[in-house]
């Protein structure tokens, strides 16, 4: 058992929370525990009280390892005060998206490429929740050949964009069920509510969202490969938590959903529901740890080609999980 650490969450947002679930579900050794946020409060976790305290630079004297909660689509805290924490002496691990693309700063999912985490100057990207669930599926298909392309359509739930878009989610539906109209969307771009709205994030280059291309930048560089095709298509639904993708994978060479699933089957953190109707849904993965894969068929024209339904906790290995993980590669080394 690694010798427990000073350790720190910054933020108590849907994330925040979830990082300190995962650390006391994981056990991990922790010597004393800091949470910081805006400001000050208490805050109450399945039964417990949990003092916050506000955060600034001194905070960060002795601690250890630092988890910065981030938010996606804004500038995170660790914008602010990782520098700090890494002067005093902090390895830190940021689940927003600021740093990932920076060329000094590891992107890691410790099943894919934990030797990245050597290379860290103090500062660790965890990668995007919808990314991370991809990559983990895409990952062990590179043992029978090269990937050449992949075409990704998600359906992300609302508490992807944090804990305000699901309670607005539950407003709207609970509006639409009485017959009433709802209030204006003010976390999504338009209502939630019995809807699906293609867009997360705002919209860049060649008309792709932010997300969309976080899923084509970020992938490459997790697999270490800026040749792979990745056509993504992003969507916001209707589902309190768990993100679900549709897969289309085309390889150099021939593989059969048999052959997939022997490869998914013998790396850790995949589950693979083999049989048309034993699919894996948000519900089942609400509140797990796994990626879970099912729906694998091989495309009617191409033995190249393999379709796949892959669907996680965004909360948990999209973000909280992983970091969390990250975290327990660096006690390790």
């Amino acid at each position: 058992m690694p010798r427990p650490v000073a350790l720190c969450v910054v933020g108590v947002g849907a994330v925040g929370r979830e990082l300190l679930k995962v650390l006391r579900q994981r056990k991990f050794p922790i010597k004393q525990l800091t949470v910081l946020a805006r400001s000050a409060r208490t805050l109450t976790l399945d039964g417990e009280t949990i003092p916050v305290q506000a955060v600034s630079e001194e905070a960060f004297a002795g601690q250890a390892i630092v988890l910065f909660a981030g938010t996606e689509g804004e500038k995170g805290a660790a914008v602010t005060y990782a520098p700090a924490a890494i002067r005093a002496g902090a390895i830190c691990i940021d689940n927003g998206a600021d740093f990932r693309m920076d060329p000094k700063v590891p992107l890691v999912v410790p099943e894919i490429n934990p030797e990245a985490i050597g290379r860290h100057q103090g500062l660790i990207a965890n990668p995007n929740c919808s990314t991370i669930q991809m990559v983990m599926a895409l990952h062990p298909l590179r043992q029978k050949g090269k990937i050449r392309r992949v075409t990704v359509a998600t359906y992300q739930a609302a508490s992807g964009a944090g804990a305000q878009a699901v309670e607005e989610l539950k407003t709207q539906t609970q509006a639409l069920l009485e017959g009433k109209t709802p209030p204006p969307p003010r976390v999504m771009p338009q209502p939630l509510g019995f809807n699906v709205v293609p867009q997360i994030g705002s919209f860049g280059e060649q008309g792709y969202t932010t997300e969309e291309w976080k899923l084509v930048r970020e992938t490459r560089k997790i697999l270490s490969d800026d040749t792979l095709q990745i056509v993504p298509t992003v969507v916001r639904v209707p589902v309190l938590n768990g993100h679900s993708e549709a897969v289309t994978v085309e390889m150099d060479r021939p593989i059969t959903p048999a052959q997939a699933a022997a490869l998914w089957k013998k790396m850790p953190g995949l589950e693979v529901a083999e049989g048309n109707d034993r699919y894996p849904m948000p519900t089942g993965a609400d509140g797990r740890d796994p990626v879970y894969i099912g729906r694998v068929r091989q495309a009617p024209d191409d033995p190249k080609t393999l379709t796949f339904w892959v669907v996680a906790d965004n909360l948990r290995k999209g973000a909280a999980l992983n970091a969390v993980q990250i975290a327990e590669a660096l006690l390790k080394s």
